[in-house]
């Protein structure tokens, strides 16, 4: 009889960044982050869908408001999606008026595709906004390999900006 390690996968993941190193990554020159988590009603979350044609799974979106000496810079957003199995942290900057700044991988745990990380396809995000169709291979190049984790992530953002658009964008003001 062999032991029970011996017949299991190993666990695999990875750790990029915590949640203040991805906060200083996406906004560096920040002196204050607010937490600002947000409860999405079935309404919020149907509008969020309508406009990027993604289900928003979470009821809880987690975002914070990024302050420099006071002024605000943008939000600050931890999300997740599925990669082939498991699921991919990543934040997402954006701007005040709806643009992605960037996009950091926080926690990878696929045994495959990680290269999603790669600062070279993450920068295809930037200046993205809620006209932005998002396409993969067309407007967010597909990796070979991270087919999956590059597709789920590009439709999180997608979802994001949607986001952006029923919630976040009303909530500038306050």
């Amino acid at each position: 009889m062999l032991p029970v390690a011996a017949i299991t996968s190993p666990a695999y993941g990875i750790q990029y960044l915590s949640i203040e190193q991805a906060q200083k990554a996406l906004y560096p020159s920040a002196s204050q982050f607010a937490e600002n988590f947000l409860e999405l009603n079935e309404t919020q979350r149907d509008a969020i869908e309508s406009i990027s044609d993604i289900r928003q799974r979470w009821k809880t979106q987690k975002t914070w408001k990024a302050y420099e000496n006071g002024v605000f810079q943008g939000w600050f957003i931890v999300d997740k999606v599925i990669g082939k199995h498991e699921f991919i942290t990543y934040a997402t900057a954006l701007s005040p008026s709806g643009e992605v700044i960037g996009i950091e991988i926080m926690d990878y745990r696929e045994t495959y595709g990680g290269e999603v990380n790669e600062a070279d396809w993450r920068k295809n995000f930037i200046g993205a906004n809620k006209q932005s169709p998002l396409a993969l291979e067309e407007d967010i190049p597909n990796i070979s390999g991270a087919t999956l984790s590059c597709r789920n992530v590009t439709n999180g953002v997608k979802r994001l900006l949607a986001l952006y658009e029923v919630v976040l964008k009303a909530s500038i003001k306050q």
